[in-house]
Order: structure tokens, then sequence, then C-alpha cells
């Protein structure tokens, strides 16, 4: 079976190892390994991905250009990684960087509200937001917090009504620790898209499939979110799911492959 990764996040090797650290102090979770290139190749190639969508997201505005500089680096020399952009909503120069993160070859932008601290539907957000979807480049966003208002899938729900052309991947099946309230969103995978990442650990499985027949399978990418997990326990628990091989052809690449053209 083809496997594409849609959800896998990587550093420079000076921080990677404190960066993992980090994302996992901030989750209390122990993270599965560091976010080093060679320890994501060695998880991917255990499971045999194909591909695998690589990002970072910019905490802060001055990052902006050194992650893209980063991401777009490691995709030509690891053709099999497809980079995702990072764009902050401070950063001075949001034109600009878009058509580099267009001239690098990076295919979408990757935003974690959380960490950078705006709320998804902030009004500061959309001139950017009409800026990205003018392009064609779809965004990943980071969804759901209890403990946070940024993420909360009522707020993407507000975006997408004041963008209507912005195409979405909604991390964590749309609402990691909110899955109640991600039907409020919109059921249309042209549009909007989930990934499995960081959710069937926590959420009860008929929870997962009812979202997965409300939106249906076409809406649902395969993702691992490394290094928070082991990536062959993330194939199991998707299998685990019960789906038909028709389907799992889709949640497993060829979701990834309609979505982003590639």
């Amino acid at each position: 079976m083809k496997i594409i990764d849609a959800h896998t996040h990587i550093f420079p090797d000076k921080i990677a190892v404190k960066a993992s650290g980090n994302i996992g102090a901030f989750y209390g979770i122990s993270m599965h390994t560091d976010a080093k290139v060679s320890t994501l190749l060695k998880q991917e190639a255990s499971i045999g991905a194909s591909g695998f969508l690589v990002c970072s997201s910019a905490v802060t505005a001055d990052q902006t250009a050194h992650i893209n500089d980063f991401i777009a680096a490691s995709c030509r020399e690891h053709p099999q990684m497809i980079g995702l952009g990072a764009l902050h909503p401070d950063f001075p120069s949001i034109i600009d960087e878009l058509d580099r993160i267009l001239e690098m070859g990076l295919i979408g932008i990757k935003f974690h509200p959380d960490f950078q601290k705006f709320a998804i539907d902030d009004d500061r957000a959309i001139p950017m937001y009409r800026e990205i979807a003018k392009r064609g480049l779809p965004v990943l966003f980071h969804m759901g917090d209890r403990r946070y208002d940024f993420t909360g899938p009522q707020r993407l729900k507000n975006l997408m009504l004041r963008v209507p052309d912005l195409r979405v991947q909604a991390a964590h099946f749309g609402g990691y620790s909110q899955w109640d309230e991600v039907d409020c969103l919109p059921v249309d995978h042209e549009r909007l898209v989930f990934d499995t990442s960081s959710s069937l650990a926590f959420m009860d499985i008929e929870k997962a499939k009812r979202l997965i027949d409300h939106f249906g399978v076409e809406s649902f990418m395969f993702g691992t979110d490394f290094p928070m997990w082991n990536a062959q326990k993330e194939v199991e628990r998707n299998l685990r799911l019960g789906l038909t091989d028709s389907e799992n052809k889709l949640l497993f690449a060829d979701n990834f492959i309609r979505f982003y053209g590639c």
C-alpha cells in the first residue's frame, strides 16, 4: 500500500533535540524521538512511506525566513520530502515572503496558532490568508486545545466563511481534544481535509469513525506528527479504523495526492 505521511516536523540538527523536548513539554507528552531529518528518514523508511509533508512553525516573526530556507534546502536534498513554508501575521513582508516560498517550491503554509499566539480567525491575519489563497497555496493548521482559545473548530469555520477560497488541512481530526465541536466545519473535501495525526491515541475509535462517516473518507489523510509518535504504531492505529482496502488507499495516499497535486 502506498503511504504518504501528511504531517511531520523537522528542525536543524543543532536544535532538533531541544525543539522536540519543548514540544513534548508543551503538551505534557514524552516524545518518541528527536526531530532531526535523519531520524525522520529512518522513521518513514520503517513504514515504507514514499513521501512525507515536512513543516515547522514560525513561533516569532523573525524566525520565518530561516525556517523557510531550512525546509526548502531539506526538500532539495531529499526529494521524498514535500515542504510547507512558515509565516507569521507580524512578519513585515508577507507578500514578498509568499512569492519567495513559491519560488523555493514549497507547496503550502503551516500555522500553529497556539504557539504563535494568534487566533485562527484573528482580524490581523485575514489579509495574509487572502494573499495565500490568491496564490493557490493550502494552509495546514494545528487544530484544537481546550487550554487556549486560538485553534477551536468554530474559529476555523469563521475563517473559512471570511476567506472562502482558502484551502485548509485541519490537523488532528480537526480539533485535538475538541473533537465534539468539529461537526461545525463544512463538508467539502475539495476545500477542507483533515489529518489523523495525534488523535487516535486519545479519542474513542467510534468517535473517529463517526467523523469519517460525517465528512467522508475523501476528507482524511494519514499523518504521524513526527517526532511525537512511532510511525509504525500510527499506521497500526489507522488500520484499526477498519476501513476497506479502497478507503485505506484514499486515507494513506490518494487524498493527499488529490489535495496537494503531488
